[in-house]
Parts: structure tokens; C-alpha cells; sequence
């Protein structure tokens, strides 16, 4: 019998029970994600009884938290370098060794400083009437710079992620913990200014050089590598076992300009993504991400109301299977 690595299909859920938790349970997903950006909580707990308590909540219900991503405790004081930025790093690395007693197994984090996730729209039509987001850089340009922007270049974030990872990542290993670095969104050098390194398979390839170690690996988030306009199935098998966690989702268009799509309407084969996950042993969490927002939803929250993401769930099910 082939041995077929098996991905953990997981969702972002809330920190305290909700619909959320029943559905995804409902749909057959047992793991969670936990991303304080996205739910709108506004922050991540660092200190060990809080995750301790966390944790349980989830596993009391059956549901395994796999992976906390978000406002995970990295500011822009470490991003650009700033007084603070050696306490934030301890901080991190107290995290780190936190959730790895309570056997959470991946951290995802992002470099980008001022603007962070950027989109001009959030009220772009998609399929039967649902909503989605768009990114359009004619139109992000003309916005203000931010402040930071005018002091910062692209050597001084490299200079602070390679500060950062030569600090945190033997931490993570110790404590059994792996960093997944989330792609920039959008992958471009700049947005309003504001310089961006994490654009590139060239990027990543440093950023693993810096410190080679199976705990310094990538959040492989599609849509975002689609925007690059690389080949996702040839990108996959390039990185192999350094991918930590994956968003699964898909863009029309390039780094430039793009929509989000619904995940069996973009151009990216994502039977052939499955495949090449599965070909170089990937059975980590996966999760979709960005979704449309549907009826009867009301599009406080773009991209990460619930219907559409169980629709990816069956949909990547279907893939799976």
C-alpha cells in the first residue's frame, strides 16, 4: 500500500467556542488555526497559562491547535530595527517556548512594516453576486507614505530579519516549534513606499540560508506565490520540507493588479498543487484562506466570513480524495 501523506485540513477559528467550532467540526475539520488578525480579537496571549488555557478550550471540544499566526508577538520595532526590538525578541522567544510545551507545532509570521496586507478593494462582484478583494497599485500609489517608509531600505529589513532569525529560530528548534515566514501581500518591491523583501522564490532561498535549520521554513501561501507568477506545482517541489503551513487560495493577476478568487474558478490547477504537496511529503496544515463573502454574510470581516471557507474545506476535501 503507497504511504500518501495525509494534510491536516484546518480552519481559523475563534479562541472561545461559537457556530464557527460546530461547523468546522461538522465538516469533519478537527484542527484550528489561531490568527488574532483575522478574527479581530486584536492580540495573541504569550504567557503560558493563557495558551495553556487556550489550548484546552480547543482540545476540550475535539479540535487540535496546530498553528497560531496573526498578531503573533513581533511589532514594527523588530521589523525595522528599533529600540525595544531585543525585549520583543525575549518576548517571542518566551512564545516560542510556551507553545511548545503545550505541542502547537507551527508559528507563522510575516516582515512587512507600515502597511502590512494591503487591498484597494473589498467589494469586488464575484460569482453569483458574492464579494471579494482586489488589489490594484495604480490606485494603492497615490495614497500617503507611511512615516517609517521614508527612513527604511530594503538592506535594513534584510538586516533585521537575519538579526531576528539568528536569535529566535535555535529557540524554535529547541522547543519543537516551526517558523513558517508568510509571503508579502502584495509581493511587490514597494507598496506606497514602504520597501518589501519577502517577494520572491530568490527571497526565501536566502531567507532559509540565513540560518539552515528544518525550524526556519516558509508559510507557502498561494495566492501570493500565484501574484509572483511563478510555477506552483515546479515552486512546491523547490522548497519541499521546509514548507511549514499552507494558505490554500488563488489570484487573477500578478503582483501589479489582482483579484481573489473563488478556489475552482482561478487559473492555478489546484488538483496539481495537491499532487506536488503530496510529492514531497507535505502533511502539515493547510488551511483556505481569503474567501468571497456570501449571502446572508455581511463583509465586516473580507475574505474570512465562514460559508465560503467551508465551501474550500469540501472543495479541498474533493482534492484530497
Amino acid at each position: 500500500m503507497l504511504d500518501i501523506p495525509n494534510m491536516d485540513v484546518a480552519l481559523v477559528l475563534p479562541p472561545e467556542p461559537d457556530e464557527r467550532w460546530e461547523l468546522a467540526t461538522q465538516v469533519g475539520v478537527e484542527t484550528a488555526v489561531y490568527h488574532s488578525l483575522e478574527i479581530g480579537d486584536g492580540g495573541c496571549p504569550s504567557n503560558y497559562d493563557d495558551l495553556l488555557h487556550l489550548t484546552n478550550r480547543y482540545r476540550d471540544r475535539g479540535i487540535e491547535p496546530a498553528v497560531f499566526e496573526g498578531s503573533v508577538p513581533i511589532t514594527d520595532e523588530t521589523r525595522l530595527g528599533l529600540d525595544g526590538r531585543d525585549e520583543e525578541i525575549d518576548e517571542f522567544c518566551r512564545f516560542l517556548r510556551n507553545i511548545g510545551e503545550l505541542g502547537v507545532e507551527v508559528v507563522c509570521y510575516d516582515w512587512m512594516a507600515g502597511l502590512r496586507w494591503a487591498r484597494t478593494s473589498t467589494t469586488t462582484p464575484a460569482r453569483g453576486g458574492s464579494l471579494t478583494t482586489a488589489y490594484d497599485n495604480e490606485q494603492m500609489r497615490r495614497g500617503p507614505t507611511p512615516p517609517a517608509a521614508r527612513n527604511t531600505a530594503e538592506a535594513d529589513l534584510w538586516e533585521s530579519l537575519e538579526y531576528f532569525l539568528e536569535r529566535v529560530v535555535p529557540v524554535a528548534e529547541e522547543a519543537g516549534v516551526k517558523l513558517g515566514l508568510h509571503p508579502d501581500d502584495p509581493p511587490r518591491e514597494k507598496v506606497r513606499g514602504m520597501p518589501r523583501i519577502i517577494t520572491s522564490v530568490e527571497a526565501y532561498d536566502r531567507v532559509l540560508e540565513i540560518v539552515d535549520s528544518p525550524a526556519n521554513g516558509i508559510t507557502f501561501c498561494q495566492g501570493n506565490f500565484a501574484a509572483m507568477g511563478v510555477d506552483i506545482p515546479e515552486t512546491i517541489r523547490h522548497f519541499g520540507d521546509r514548507i511549514q503551513f499552507v494558505h490554500f487560495r488563488d489570484v487573477d493577476g500578478d503582483a501589479d493588479g489582482f483579484v481573489e478568487t473563488w478556489h475552482d474558478e482561478g487559473p492555478t490547477d489546484m488538483q496539481v498543487a495537491i499532487d506536488a504537496y503530496r510529492e514531497v511529503g507535505f502533511d502539515g496544515p493547510i488551511r483556505p484562506d481569503h474567501v468571497p463573502t456570501m449571502a446572508g454574510e455581511d463583509n465586516s470581516i473580507p475574505g474570512y466570513h465562514i460559508t465560503g471557507k467551508l465551501f474550500a474545506v469540501g472543495y479541498m476535501k474533493g482534492l484530497l480524495e
